[in-house]
């Protein structure tokens, strides 16, 4: 058998679909490295680095950060995991940013969680907070004792901007408009594998036995931390 070839993957899908719980279970299990764009923005934000402050000036315009931009980002942190198995999240978002990853390196599997946008609704809607003290409600799994009200102060809750409905479907929709066009991409190149369910609990047994092919396990010795 030869030496094994290292994987390059992606990880996809909705706001709400899992995704972040997904990718630290493939993380804890698997010896690759996880690379997001979401964090690796916000540490070049916060370190005021070149393409930190450029991309800070789109984002006080509230402006999608540009293509040419998030690629020369990713692709530069890239370099320095070339000897390890990589997850990427959050990119490529689009076509542009998929051929430019590309013509750097050729992507062996793209994961996409197949949540229903449905489930996605209720799950994200079902959060209320209590402003004055920050506690957080969810109407399904950790619902007040009272419809509306704050189990201590009995102050009435609200609902985030973020989770109300309109606003949530408002999301989904973008993201679906940006995204397609990514995962038809990637299907016609062979790639994609699509994971379809409800609950996170219900799909991770699936990607865990379809990564059990490409790569590793990481023994719980070596996920030990060192001294």
């Amino acid at each position: 058998m030869g030496v094994q070839q290292l994987l390059r993957a992606v990880i996809m899908g909705p706001p709400g679909s899992g995704k972040g719980t997904v990718s630290s279970r493939i993380v804890k299990h698997f010896a690759l490295k996880h690379l997001s764009s979401g964090d690796l923005l916000r540490d070049n934000l916060q370190r005021r680095t070149e393409v930190g402050v450029i991309a800070k000036t789109y984002i006080d315009q509230g402006q999608l950060i540009p293509d040419d931009l998030m690629t020369r980002l990713m692709l530069n942190e890239l370099k320095n995991l070339h000897r390890y198995h990589w997850l990427l999240d959050g990119f490529p978002r689009t076509v542009p940013q998929a051929e430019a990853l590309n013509e750097t390196c050729q992507i062996h599997t793209v994961i996409n969680l197949d949540v229903p946008f449905e489930t996605i609704k209720q799950r994200l809607t079902a959060r209320w907070i209590h402003p004055a003290s920050g506690r957080v409600y969810n109407l399904e799994f950790n619902p007040p004792k009272d419809v509306g009200l704050d189990d201590i102060t009995r102050e009435p809750l609200v609902q985030r901007d973020d989770d109300k409905p309109e606003t949530v479907t408002k999301r989904l929709k973008a993201y679906e408009a940006q995204t397609k066009p990514v995962l038809d991409y990637y299907r016609k190149k062979g790639v994609l594998e699509s994971f379809s369910g409800t609950e996170t609990n219900k799909i991770w047994p699936m990607v865990h036995a379809f990564l059990q092919t490409k790569l590793p396990e990481v023994s719980q010795e070596e996920a030990a931390p060192h001294r």
